[in-house]
């Protein structure tokens, strides 16, 4: 039990050890840090593609269809008087197998019924079947015990020698550099294929040649962290930009930055506690940051979205309290709105009882939004116990009620809406009118009665 307990336990490193890791002093550390970061760097790139493109799990069926190649790519350099062992030629051999994979999912995506998540699971399961087959027949094989191919399967970071390294970075260096040539042609590839087609684009070749980045991507990333963890090196780095970004260009940028951070930290955890793998350190990190992106994210984050739905949530409640009270006093006392000078002295006033009978809220809450509303100088609450407008407040609830009208106005002229059906189409929307809709409903319905403080109620037209 002790002797368990030893091997799993992890020793902090001493003072010598981190300024050694973080400053980079052994070449091997700067080696599988630079190797890793652009491999990172080049997936968080292409993944972004991948997932506008709605195929981010093709990464996943590429790198277990690469898995035959580098078996039979092992056994025809044994088969040559070598050893088998030489990198460049086991990646070849995955490159084809890779390449062949792809080919079959888009052959049997475009030219059967089944569509492309059908072909990803059959290419996927049926190569990686072959991939164990052939590795059990490498095994069995007089030098396959030393040939070390399942470092393929979970990575191997920390031996990647000096032409592994220079072998990852030239070829993510040129992935990144024809993503940037090709920026607009895969931008209206991921968002518009139809469009891009009726223009002439060559959408099939374009199409090929993404695929073939993500094989180059897969390829360089079996030796740092595996046929089975690489395709997090495409995803996770892109689904964690979304979060922060609308803009696809920011949006490659901070993948991209993601991708080559979450190599960063994680080979240097590796190197600090040598018992961690780096492959699957790199993955954790960059889930880490998911994780932090999806609750922080400016753009689509969590909390960002909950603060909006939430601050939303306060203004439509305000707003159709002040509808409320206003198309109440429209029904009670009309002349009594005119008189905006002298509102203090203005006896009609809405009850808590109008209030509840009119809207689905509850006691409590009707009672908050009042509260708010007074506070804000809005309404104020008179000695009948009912509630009236400040001079604001009147001017609020009529610019409120008008832009509601004049929406209802419009999906009944233009849209064909029945006028007794249409307040609820135009409360879901008139609440995140802008200024600048407004006056084109404006300038589109009133022509003439512009200058009219309020249109009335289009729901008489059905009567």
């Amino acid at each position: 039990m002790n002797s368990i307990l030893m091997d799993i336990y992890f020793q902090l490193p001493n003072r010598n050890e981190l300024i050694r890791v973080l400053l980079l002093k052994d070449y091997n550390t700067r080696l599988v840090i630079v190797g890793v970061m652009l491999l990172g760097l080049a997936g968080g790139i292409i993944g972004t593609f991948m997932l506008l493109r709605k195929r981010s799990l093709m990464g996943d069926a590429v790198s277990h269809a690469t898995l035959p190649g580098i078996g039979i790519a092992f056994m025809i350099m044994v088969a040559h008087g070598g050893d088998g062992k030489s990198l460049p030629g086991l990646l070849l051999g995955a490159l084809i197998s890779g390449i062949i994979g792809m080919g079959l999912i888009l052959l049997i995506s475009r030219a059967s019924r089944l569509k492309e998540d059908a072909a990803l699971g059959i290419v996927l399961s049926v190569f990686f079947g072959i991939g164990v087959s052939v590795l059990g027949v490498v095994q069995k094989m007089s030098q396959g015990s030393a040939a070390g191919l399942e470092s393929f399967i979970y990575g191997k970071t920390a031996s990647m020698l000096t032409q592994d390294a220079y072998l990852i970075a030239g070829t993510a260096s040129i992935i990144v550099v024809l993503c940037l040539f090709l920026f607009k042609e895969f931008t209206i590839l991921c968002f518009d294929q139809d469009y891009a087609g009726s223009q002439g684009w060559p959408i099939i070749k374009l199409d090929i040649g993404m695929m073939l980045l993500v094989v180059s991507v897969t390829v360089i990333g079996l030796q740092t962290v595996g046929l089975i963890l690489i395709i997090a090196i495409m995803v996770i780095p892109a689904a964690a930009a979304r979060f922060w970004t609308n803009s696809l260009f920011k949006m490659i940028l901070i993948a991209a930055a993601i991708g080559a951070a979450s190599g960063l930290f994680g080979a240097i955890l590796s190197a600090l506690f040598e018992k961690l793998p780096a492959g699957a350190i790199i993955v954790l990190v960059s889930a880490f940051i998911f994780a932090i992106s999806l609750f922080l994210g400016s753009a689509r984050g969590f909390c960002i979205r909950y603060f909006m739905s939430w601050r939303l949530e306060k203004k439509v409640s305000r707003q159709n309290l002040l509808r409320s009270m206003y198309e109440g006093l429209e029904k009670n006392d009309k002349k009594s709105l005119d008189k905006e000078s002298k509102l203090r002295s203005v006896q009609s006033g809405i009850s808590l009882e109008y209030f509840l009978s009119n809207r689905s809220w509850s006691m409590k809450k009707l009672t908050r939004l009042l509260k708010k509303a007074i506070s804000e100088d809005l309404v104020y609450e008179g000695a009948d116990k009912k509630y009236h407008f400040t001079k604001d407040g009147l001017s609020e609830a009529k610019r409120i009620v008008r832009n509601h009208r004049l929406w209802e106005t419009y999906l009944i002229s233009y849209a064909d809406i029945a006028p007794a059906k249409v307040d609820r189409d135009a409360d879901q929307i008139e609440h995140v009118l802008g200024q600048v809709m407004v006056d084109k409903l404006e300038e589109l319905l009133l022509s003439n009665q512009a200058a009219l403080p309020i249109l009335p109620s289009p729901h008489s037209l059905d009567r």
